[in-house]
């Protein structure tokens, strides 16, 4: 019987493979990456570099010392001897009770302008009614999206303070112990939903010229009416457009300082929202205290990430619809 040959003597042994891997191997996988690609990650990382050296400037400040502003670099971080969480701790002290107040508007105006905007889209895409009407009601939602905010402030304030006045026909809330102030706390929810369904209408259209027209037809065929029709299919199929409204709507209210200036008025106000405060924050004969300005403006940031984060997925979704 033949022996076997012996293919070991072609064949490299494994401490050659691995220098063979571990000199070159790198190496060449660098040399065939694409140099586009590379190109274009540079440029992400330096457009990340650059967007992000604010946001770290303004934290590193918020952890400093006074005397560590002055005598260190905007963007560099405090030494042990100037790094200090007092700033931080003054900020949330006194912007926890405007936080609270901004959340008493904030939340239910975002709820019901999308609710409602949502609403108003289903009715100008599936409600079966004639064209002729659903234009210029589309043009008015369209409209009302670039009406800016300083052309109705003194109508605004003579609606709320000569004809509706709040403060004065809620006498029997008043009574119950809740200062008249809040009054502005009800009229900046009736103000942002009045200015949020437009906005919402027209992106949520947008979303429900999309769905399935068979899918709906068929369940008209099927008896179903128009309010079991939103209820059953549309409304649930909605939930990436809802994540996309509320995460636009509540940002928006959320950093609103101009109706809040007029209905609102004074920092001091028990019923001042948080940037009414933040406004004021910091500020004084002495100067002004840039640490607790930067902790003050990240503390009622925080919200608004939250948000972010819960409905990130459905808002990626949504936006790719």
């Amino acid at each position: 019987m033949k022996d076997q040959p012996d293919d070991t003597k072609d064949q490299p042994d494994d401490a050659s493979n691995r220098d063979t891997i571990g000199s070159g191997g790198f190496v060449s996988r660098l040399r065939s990456l694409d140099r586009g690609r590379v190109g274009l990650y540079l440029a992400l990382l330096a457009m990340v570099g650059f967007y992000l050296t604010p946001i770290e400037t303004g934290l590193v400040t918020s952890l400093k010392t006074n005397q560590a502003v002055i005598e260190t670099a905007p963007y560099a971080p405090p030494g042990p001897s100037g790094f200090t969480l007092e700033k931080w701790q003054t900020a949330i002290d006194q912007l926890l009770r405007g936080m609270g107040n901004s959340m008493l508007y904030a939340v239910p105006a975002t709820a019901i302008s999308a609710f409602f905007g949502s609403l108003a889209a289903y009715g100008l895409t599936v409600a079966d009614w004639s064209k002729r009407y659903k234009a210029p009601l589309l043009a008015l939602f369209v409209a009302g999206i670039f009406i800016p905010y300083q052309a109705v402030l003194v109508p605004l304030s003579q609606f709320w303070g000569q004809y509706v006045q709040l403060g004065q026909n809620l006498g029997f809330v008043w009574a119950l112990g809740i200062d008249n102030d809040y009054a502005g706390i009800i009229e900046l929810v009736t103000t942002h939903v009045a200015y949020g369904i437009p906005i919402c209408t027209i992106l949520f259209r947008s979303y429900y010229k999309t769905l399935s027209t068979e899918m709906i037809e068929s369940a008209r065929l099927d008896g179903a009416s128009l309010r079991r029709v939103y209820r059953r299919i549309v409304l649930p199929l909605s939930t990436p457009m809802f994540a996309v409204v509320l995460i636009y709507q509540f940002t928006q209210i959320w950093n609103d300082l101009l109706f809040t200036l007029v209905l609102v008025a004074t920092e001091s106000s028990p019923a001042a929202p948080v940037v009414l405060i933040l406004a004021g924050l910091g500020t004084g004969m002495e100067g002004t205290d840039f640490p607790l300005r930067m902790a003050g403006a990240f503390f009622t940031a925080l919200p608004t990430l939250a948000v972010y984060i819960a409905f990130g997925e459905e808002f990626a979704e949504g936006v790719t619809t």
